[in-house]
């Protein structure tokens, strides 16, 4: 993309440089914020990565999410101040705080916090009605059922429900799939939209046996594409879901289908669409995350929009990639409630002759809670309130998940497993998941099943040797860090608690890590066994009791949560790279 494009977007996002966007940038209520003028025949309006969070949150954004070759020093690997001055947005602005991690604490008391069922609510409808519901679609990137404690226990049938009120027209999915087969089923079944996932089969054994698909003829499990007329014009959405799934979260749930990439199978399926249908757009909703879409771009032609998910990014400006059949616009809606995308769309004699795109923070002391979905939240959540309520300990400061190494509640989470299971180290999985707690406030249950509740909890105390410790963070290393996006699984790199490294990510695969010690300073040995708690296994389910209960047990009896250490690896061959700020080591 050329400065005269890239220049192009920021004004049709509306956070251009000059004196009308520097007072655009400093927009306080909720008509400056949320009013635009209504451009063109669609509308699509996309969320993602909500994790089940019904009520506002507080969400930290990464102060590291480093990008490396054609990703370096490109969104969405850009953070902090690096990001603003991209976009051209004012340091401590409203959007400041909703874009990035800087003075997270002070901007959060006051700016409040982001995201609910209930406003996010309010503004769709109000987006609705400035644009005419006739013309608007609500499009859902997945990661919807999974991320609270009512959505575990109604086993995501509580987010069924509230998006159906929200009036969701169309999802694709994630952790969805981390249910049973049948619940994912039956949550299907009673979603009042249409779920699509073209890269979704049955196995070869699952097909010979007769079990149920959409297609039993292409072995599709749920419908790959949808039609909306939306208005006047015709537009495809393909769903794309995670495409790592039976990989990254246990196949035992899932055993009859499976997933992949499929970017040849996309192809072909985009070339039948437009050739059968000849719609007017034709639009990829993706779980894949930022850098697999982007990639996805470039070599599949005829997608006219990718509304992505899955890596959390907020992406302000959408990128346009140029590819075989024109163009793709290619963007990310951001986590937890926090933001809504969208995109209008403009047709011309040929398909989409030009669009606005806009990526709006909920804030949600701007927007009223609409009553409805604030009385449906108050019924889902009143059989656990008392649970979710429970007082554990008090903020000693920030605590926070998000970025590509260890986070303050991270670690709070990996000293709990120590503590109680009596271990040297501690491993955690580096989800992207997960709500923010500011200091002096109180850590509640509910905040530690943000952190934490997943449909395989369960924790282990084992023996391992240094060499598969090893093995353990080079393998999540370049899933992470791997050159190739399509052989990037998304997540961050695994927490660990106890023992240190260095980590050097532009290295070779089985190379990136070195210099393990525990905290003592006493070298990790390879042939050595150590003590190491853990929990969320994917193969099969460990022996001990949830993580929750651990780490509740753990803050219930130190009361203040605090860290003595923060355990993140000393990076190398990160200079200049504008993907990291306020790190405690690189080189």
């Amino acid at each position: 993309m050329d400065r005269r494009e890239f220049l192009r977007l920021l004004a049709i996002a509306g956070i251009a440089s000059g004196p009308a966007a520097c007072a655009a940038r400093n927009r306080s209520t909720e008509a400056e914020i949320y009013a635009a003028e209504p451009f063109g025949q669609a509308r699509l309006m996309h969320f993602t990565d909500c994790h089940a969070q019904l009520l506002p949150v507080y969400f930290r954004e990464p102060g590291v999410n480093l990008g490396f070759g054609e990703a370096k020093n490109q969104p969405p690997h850009l953070v902090g101040e690096a990001l603003l001055e991209q976009v051209g947005v004012e340091p401590g602005s409203r959007f400041a705080h909703a874009l990035t991690h800087l003075d997270f604490a002070e901007a959060a008391r006051r700016y409040g916090k982001v995201g609910g069922f209930a406003h996010l609510k309010t503004l769709i409808e109000k987006l609705r009605d400035e644009a005419g519901p006739q013309n608007c679609l609500l499009l859902d990137g997945g990661d919807t059922w999974q991320g609270s404690g009512t959505a575990y226990w109604t086993r995501g049938r509580d987010m069924v429900g509230a998006c159906n009120r929200l009036g969701v027209d169309v999802m694709t999915g994630h952790w969805e799939f981390t249910y049973e087969d049948a619940e994912v089923l039956r949550n299907i079944d009673e979603f009042a939209g249409e779920f699509v996932a073209q890269n979704v089969r049955l196995t070869d054994d699952a097909l010979f046996s007769g079990a149920e698909a959409f297609d039993e003829d292409t072995g599709h499990v749920f419908r790959p594409y949808t039609l909306r007329d939306t208005g006047g014009k015709t537009i495809a959405v393909i769903g794309q879901a995670f495409p790592y799934t039976p990989i990254a979260n246990p196949s035992r749930f899932i055993p009859d289908w499976t997933f992949g990439i499929r970017a040849g199978e996309l192809q072909s399926l985009v070339d039948a669409v437009r050739e059968k249908e000849r719609p007017d757009a034709v639009v990829l909703l993706s779980h894949s995350g930022m850098d697999v879409d982007l990639k996805l771009a470039r070599v599949v032609s005829g997608i006219d929009v990718i509304l992505g998910g899955h890596t959390h990014d907020g992406v302000p400006v959408p990128a346009v990639v140029n590819n075989a059949a024109g163009r793709t616009i290619v963007t990310n809606a951001g986590s937890n409630g926090k933001f809504l995308g969208v995109l209008d769309l403009q047709f011309g004699s040929s398909g989409i002759s030009d669009f606005r795109y806009r990526l709006l923070p909920v804030f949600s002391n701007l927007l009223p809670a609409d009553a409805d979905m604030s009385a449906y939240i108050a019924e889902v959540r009143e059989p656990w309130l008392r649970t979710l309520e429970e007082p554990l300990a008090t903020a000693d400061l920030l605590l926070y998940r998000r970025g590509n190494f260890n986070g303050t509640f991270d670690q709070v989470i990996c000293d709990a497993q120590r503590a109680v299971g009596d271990a040297q180290i501690a491993l955690s999985p580096g989800f992207r998941w997960g709500t923010t707690v500011l200091p002096g406030d109180t850590v509640t249950m509910e905040r530690v099943m943000d952190q934490t509740c997943i449909t395989y909890p369960e924790t282990y105390v084992r023996d391992m040797s240094g060499e598969q410790i090893k093995l353990i963070l080079e393998d999540v290393c370049d899933n992470l860090f791997n050159p190739d996006p399509f052989y990037q699984q998304g997540g961050d790199m695994v927490r660990t608690g106890g023992m240190n490294y260095v980590c050097e990510p532009t290295a070779a695969a089985g190379e990136r890590i070195s210099g393990m010690m525990l905290d003592d300073g006493t070298p990790i040995e390879a042939g050595k066994s150590y003590r190491v708690a853990g929990w969320a296994t994917v193969v099969s389910q460990a022996p001990g009791p949830p993580v929750w209960e651990v780490v509740a047990e753990y803050l219930r009896d130190v009361k203040i949560a605090k860290i003595e250490r923060l355990n993140t690896p000393v990076l190398k061959g990160v200079q200049n790279n504008l993907g990291i700020a306020d790190y405690p080591g690189h080189s």
